[in-house]
């Protein structure tokens, strides 16, 4: 018996895909990815119209999803991340329907729980065998975790996974078993595995982030947490990167033993874990390269779902024993609101990704950014987005002072007395309109064109058309 199709055309007939239906992907292979563009021309060499795409995310990569929306193949969409043409195109109104954007936890517990259904789901698997056992850690492909694709493949009507290195059935060290799987296909090349490394994933010089992450750091340091069993996220930021390496030498000079890292990981994170800082990392997707080759290797590294990582509805996720996390943020307000959907003009540019899950599960969310980017002060009156709730973040660290949210008083009474530049909100803010002066309210249009999901399934807010 062999699942094996003869190409995407085959297999999309096969499925019994229709106009009307929604198809998923996932993002793994980030702005290396070919399979999402490969199955949408062959979507519509077929005909088929008024398709749906649930992804996990949208690159650059993907931008010739715009055509396909031109000419009525692709009708909506939906994803945890939206980046280049992609989010100028949707941010000018391109789309007749707003897109849906849901948090890396709310995404599969919609899957799962049938409120968002998906039809066809397309696997890109580094490595499969006939059946369909599949996994990420192997192949000329290799990405890594796939953690985003498991509520997909599970929930799906109908799966297909499509690989360029196929393999002898049993594939014994898969990630998505057999049972979910309809059909496979192999094709010479699901995509350039170098565009996994996308945006920055190397410790910033820049002074100034140097700065704010020994902040970051020395923060973590004094807030009560850091000791034996701590647990830490953070992202691949450039200043993010820096406080873990600068938190990396804390713990082994206080010879601290943490319980596990996690998130997307990085190098930085894996040399953390090589090192002795943690006991476990939990990866739902790899950043870097180096970050795959230890998945690959290290039995300490263990690739989960996006389910395990962060769903609101599991009977428990990774999120609920988080310490501390560090986040970024294209905007802040002064109720510590933070935006990182769109950038100062509204623009789509980012999304919720795991930023309001893990926000709302750690004990400590700290947002670290500059307190002025491109001449605009990073803190506003009010964000034009709110991707997380205020309520659920903890601090602000920036080059010029540290802002604690007032519904933390035990967190500033540790942080008082230790020569860190403790400011209130509303000062930071003082400080940077006195550098750039009072920014232009920016005009938008009445079309909404993307409704921002919380991670509870409650719209926290919507997108504006930029015009």
């Amino acid at each position: 018996m062999s699942k094996l199709i003869n190409s995407i055309n085959e297999a999309i007939k096969q499925s019994g895909l229709k106009s009307g239906m929604t198809i998923s992907f996932h993002h793994h292979l980030r702005n290396g990815d070919f399979v999402m563009n490969a199955v949408v021309d062959e979507i519509a060499k077929l005909g088929i119209k008024d398709i749906t795409i649930n992804a996990s995310s949208f690159f650059d990569a993907h931008a010739p999803i715009i055509e396909h929306i031109k000419n009525g193949v692709v009708s909506g969409l939906e994803c945890s991340y939206m980046s280049g043409r992609i989010g100028v195109a949707v941010s000018s109104g391109i789309l007749d329907k707003p897109v849906i954007f849901r948090s890396h936890g709310g995404r599969p517990a919609d899957i799962i729980s049938g409120k968002s259904h998906i039809d066809v789901a397309f696997v890109a698997a580094p490595t499969a065998d006939k059946m369909g056992n599949c996994s990420g850690k192997y192949g000329p492909s290799a990405c890594g975790a796939l953690g985003y694709a498991f509520a997909d493949a599970m929930h799906a009507d109908h799966v297909v996974v499509i690989t360029d290195n196929l393999v002898p059935y049993p594939l014994s060290d898969f990630s998505i078993n057999e049972t979910y799987i309809d059909a496979v296909v192999k094709v010479d090349k699901i995509g350039d595995p170098a565009g996994i490394v996308s945006g920055t994933t190397k410790i910033t010089r820049d002074p100034v982030g140097l700065v704010m992450a020994d902040y970051a750091a020395q923060t973590i340091k004094h807030s009560g947490l850091l000791k034996d069993g701590f647990s830490f996220q953070t992202g691949a930021g450039g200043a993010s990167l820096a406080a873990a390496n600068y938190l990396k030498d804390i713990m082994l000079a206080e010879k601290i033993k943490g319980s596990y890292g996690m998130g997307g990981i990085t190098k930085y994170m894996v040399d953390m874990l090589v090192a002795g800082c943690f006991h476990t990392l939990i990866d739902v997707q790899c950043f870097d390269l180096d970050a795959v080759n230890s998945l690959r290797t290290n039995p300490g590294h263990r690739e989960v779902t996006a389910s395990h990582y962060a769903s609101p509805i599991a009977k428990s996720a990774a999120v609920d024993n988080l310490d501390v996390v560090i986040l970024g943020a294209t905007e802040i307000d002064l109720d510590f609101n933070v935006n990182v959907h769109t950038d100062s003009s509204g623009v789509i540019m980012g999304g919720s990704g795991g930023h309001n899950d893990t926000a709302a599960g750690s004990k400590i969310a700290m947002i670290i950014a500059p307190l002025v980017r491109a001449r605009l002060p990073l803190i506003s009156d009010k964000v034009l987005c709110v991707t997380t709730p205020g309520k659920t973040v903890d601090i602000l660290v920036t080059q010029r002072g540290i802002a604690v949210n007032p519904n933390r008083p035990e967190l500033l009474a540790n942080l008082k007395g230790t020569g860190l530049p403790i400011m209130d909100m509303r000062d930071l803010q003082k400080l940077a309109l006195g550098i750039t002066g009072t920014p232009k309210p920016i005009t938008r249009g009445k079309k909404v064109v993307a409704e921002v999901i919380y991670r509870d399934g409650t719209k926290i807010d919507e997108i504006m058309q930029v015009i």
